[in-house]
């Protein structure tokens, strides 16, 4: 695939994929006798794993750890193993961070729309007022 139809095909800019190769978030891609990025179905995997990886948001520099173990081999088991486990620490703290804001904004909507029905706005917890 070229470099146009992966961006079509999974909504990210070629700037991006562009970055991601050169910061090593993917592998080298394979490339025409001219050049020209060629993507095999390996490559789609990589750029897979970083838009999963980037969307959950596990930082650039540790999936940039995580391709480098990758590349040396099955004795990496352990250090990737463990990477994975931390970048899902992170994700899960900012998992925890949006579901507080989460119930914070179902509270103030269920506040308004008793407001809606009643036209008094009435706050149960002091730091909850605006």
């Amino acid at each position: 695939m070229t470099i146009k139809e992966v961006c079509e095909k999974y909504g990210i800019s070629a700037d991006t994929l562009r970055y991601y190769e050169r910061v090593g978030v993917i592998p080298k891609v394979t490339r025409t006798s001219s050049g020209i990025r060629n993507y095999t179905q390996d490559d789609l995997k990589w750029v897979e794993n970083a838009i999963c990886m980037r969307s959950a948001g596990v930082p650039v520099e540790m999936i940039v750890e995580y391709v480098r173990l990758f590349q040396m081999g099955d004795e990496t088991f352990k250090q990737r193993c463990d990477l994975l486990k931390e970048a899902r620490k992170e994700v899960e703290i900012a998992k925890k961070k949006y579901d507080d804001e989460l119930e914070r904004l179902n509270y103030k909507i269920a506040k308004y729309e008793e407001a809606c029905k009643t036209g008094i706005l009435v706050w149960d917890k002091k730091e909850e007022m605006e």
